[in-house]
């Protein structure tokens, strides 16, 4: 190409440009490789390095720094240069084989490669196919999971419960309100054995079953607090009731905005009269398989942390008790979850998995 000694990127060559879509599209490519393909690409377009810096949330030096690599060896230059060093004694062929065969394949009766059993199948040795994943950040162990939700409200739902988050309307609390049921009172069948120097604490495997509580809470998105109540059962009329105790902690003149989900005894007719006799209420419901989008959720992840998963309960009534007691000490000094992300950008996250979804399938 020519021009190569200026700074400005000329216009691109055809196999450039797919090259580079390529390495940007390509899910299995490495991320900064994608990366640096993304910022020439949008350089190309005539963007200054600050514009493209803001896009693709890096700075400016680098930017300039894979521009100027692009100006002056083309494609090549975006990729790492040899440090200096022994010898390789792998070949970069050997390298992509290896690569490739762990993204795009599985082991015979396995559902993931391991370094032993890529070792025996490229060659190597298991500490050459370490190295490889760690400088690919390939990770075959490891599963994360998600959940696409198929809600036809959804943009709607998500624009109007994050509007609550960021946009609180004057003169109302939003509550952020759901249930945590069937917590179940574990007693383990010998006493603990206490936390020691160089010894964790220590309990047996088994346990007893005490009953089950379930437990009804409110987040004040503003504020931090947490309203809750436990009930043996987590019907309809349980939770009338504790919109009712809602209703007596909340001071008067407030209107109350409710975000929860769609569980059915949210909506039962039984709650439904009950709502129409106190009009302050309004219930926002969130989108289906979108739990995430619940505040109150998180301080769930809080309380089984620090009280509930490692804790040892005679009976129901014991649990009870120990959930009061967390709800009286968290509220000394509640702290509000921070909502950051607005609609919009929720929705380019989400564009971004149905993409890799979509390219999955093919």
């Amino acid at each position: 190409m020519a021009n190569r000694h200026t700074r400005e990127i000329p216009q691109l060559e055809d196999s450039e440009r797919q090259e580079l879509q390529r390495w940007q599209r390509r899910r299995k490519t490495a991320q900064a490789l994608a990366l640096r393909a993304r910022i020439v690409l949008l350089c190309a377009k005539g963007r200054s390095d600050t514009a493209v810096a803001q896009a693709l949330h890096v700075t400016r030096g680098t930017v300039g720094k894979w521009r100027r690599r692009f100006v002056a060896r083309g494609c090549d230059g975006l990729l790492d240069e040899v440090r200096p060093g022994a010898p390789r004694k792998i070949s970069d062929e050997d390298v992509e084989r290896v690569v490739v065969r762990t993204l795009e394949s599985v082991p015979r009766g396995a559902t993931q490669w391991s370094t032993r059993s890529m070792a025996a199948r490229s060659g190597m040795s298991r500490t050459t196919v370490s190295r490889i994943w760690r400088a690919f950040a390939l990770k075959p162990h490891r599963l994360a999971t998600f959940k696409l939700s198929k809600d036809p409200l959804f943009i709607e739902k998500v624009r109007d419960i994050v509007g609550l988050y960021l946009h609180p309307p004057a003169r109302a609390v939003v509550l952020c309100v759901d249930e945590k049921s069937q917590i179940q009172a574990l007693d383990r069948t010998q006493p603990m054995l206490p936390l020691r120097p160089g010894l964790p604490r220590q309990q047996t495997h088994d346990y007893r079953r005490n009953g089950t509580t379930s437990l009804f809470a409110a987040l004040n998105t503003a504020t931090g607090e947490v309203i809750g109540r436990c009930c043996r059962k987590h019907r309809s009329i349980e939770f009338k009731k504790f919109l009712a105790y809602l209703d007596q902690q909340i001071p008067e003149g407030l209107a109350v905005h409710l975000v929860l989900d769609n569980y059915s005894t949210h909506k039962t007719e039984l709650v439904h009269n009950w709502l129409v006799r106190h009009p302050r209420f309004q219930l926002h419901f969130t989108p289906t398989s979108a739990s995430w989008i619940n505040q109150v959720e998180r301080w769930f992840a809080e309380i089984t942390r620090a009280r509930i998963r490692n804790g040892t309960f005679h009976s129901t009534l014991a649990l009870e008790q120990a959930i009061k007691e967390y709800l009286e000490v968290y509220n000394e000094d509640p702290k509000p979850f921070v909502w950051t992300k607005t609609a919009d950008q929720i929705f380019e996250s989400l564009k971004t998995y149905c993409s890799q979804t979509s390219e999955t399938e093919h």
